[in-house]
């Protein structure tokens, strides 16, 4: 790995898939000019795409889930690691991984720590709880040196609720973790009818497409339940997918004759290839950080109908590049699917609108850019 600078950054992340999606662009631009080293719960660096080409990788096993014993591991695997190797920098994404990591870099003092949040898990937990988690985001915040928000309204909300001062969080750019690659989310009418003739979608319905974990969090109940009553026999709905609560059942039973008109695929790497298909997406999240699917859906031409919460008003231009509904509100996302399945022109245009705007404001070029210019300014 070349590199023309002195600092050494090192990244910590949890899964290998947090990495592709959020970092990889980030790590080869940085890798120009620093010596990056990537810590990650990998087995093989082919999980990690083409980023072993401008990183060091250091498996280290870090569970998304509390676990005393393995976390204690990977919190001495990896203050031994940072005392070993002298990091400038050390930067963090998602929970586990930056609990760990700020731990160990501020015990052996690595100037810089930074640490990204996607979101705040404890939004929507009550109770005990709630006050735990949200001390540890209080705690992760007082171990960085720089905090970084990936929307303008999850800052807000974080300073609202007392996470970490005004001045020490920032949103790069016009927020966003890793911008939408323009070229990979687009329209494209061939994976439209391909996609389609897989799932026995026919060509001239009205789909509307929920992708990402299906989980309580995520209001695909609430969707099922809005879907159901949607009195429109040329409507399809489109959910793409790991069920990782286990609800399909409940989603089925709550579709009750729609389940006729609606298919259910597993996870996907290509996400793109459903977005094609799709007319409109939907996000009825009870929390999000920013909606980045929701950027990437418009990158492929098609609006959104989502909750109207802190992370995704940043990424939805209310009545111009979608719709927005108060969270759990069933009737409501009934109301808007009808409002746009009725009306294809209304449809086009805010699709067309919404992918000009995420590749004006939210192009993987130009949030790539917004962290090349942080780290220059941290590192020099």
């Amino acid at each position: 790995m070349n590199s023309t600078g002195n600092a050494r950054i090192c990244f910590v992340v949890s899964s290998p898939l947090t990495a592709r999606a959020f970092l990889s662009g980030h790590i080869a631009a940085l890798s120009g000019r620093h010596a990056i080293d990537l810590v990650a719960d990998v087995r093989d660096p082919a999980e990690l795409g083409g980023i072993s080409a401008h990183a060091g990788i250091v498996p280290v096993r870090i569970r998304r889930r509390i676990s005393p014993l393995a976390d204690l591991a990977a919190l001495l695997r990896l203050h031994a690691l940072f005392r070993r190797e002298r990091y400038a920098a050390v930067s963090s994404v998602t929970p586990k991984a930056g609990m760990l990591a700020l731990l160990a870099a501020a015990m052996v003092r690595v100037p810089l720590r930074i640490h990204v949040f996607t979101g705040q898990v404890w939004a929507t937990r009550r109770g005990w709880q709630r006050q735990l988690l949200k001390a540890a985001d209080r705690l992760m915040a007082r171990l960085a040196t720089h905090v970084l928000a990936d929307s303008r309204s999850q800052r807000d909300f974080m300073i609202a609720e007392g996470i970490a001062p005004a001045e020490k969080i920032q949103v790069l750019g016009e927020g966003s973790i890793c911008g939408a690659d323009g070229e990979r989310f687009r329209p494209d009418a061939g994976r439209r009818t391909w996609v389609r003739l897989a799932q026995g979608i026919p060509g001239e319905a009205i789909v509307f497409l929920f992708l990402g974990r299906l989980n309580r969090d995520k209001g695909v109940l609430d969707l099922t339940e809005a879907f159901a009553a949607l009195d429109n026999p040329a409507a399809w709905l489109l959910v793409v997918g790991p069920d990782e609560a286990g609800l399909r059942g409940d989603l089925e039973s709550r579709l009750g004759a729609a389940l006729a008109r609606t298919r259910f695929v597993g996870y996907t790497d290509r996400p793109e290839d459903f977005m094609a298909a799709a007319d409109v997406f939907c996000l009825p999240s009870y929390r999000e950080g920013f909606g980045m699917v929701i950027i990437e859906a418009a990158a492929a031409g098609i609006p959104a109908i989502a909750s109207r919460i802190y992370g995704i008003t940043d990424a939805v231009e209310e009545g111009v590049t979608g719709l927005l509904h108060r969270p759990g509100d069933a009737a409501e996302m009934t109301t808007e699917m009808a409002a746009l399945a009725d009306d294809a022109p209304r449809r086009a245009g805010m699709g067309r609108t919404a992918r000009a705007r995420a590749l004006r404001l939210f192009s993987r070029e130009a949030v790539t850019e917004a962290w090349l210019c942080f780290y220059w300014k941290l590192l020099g």
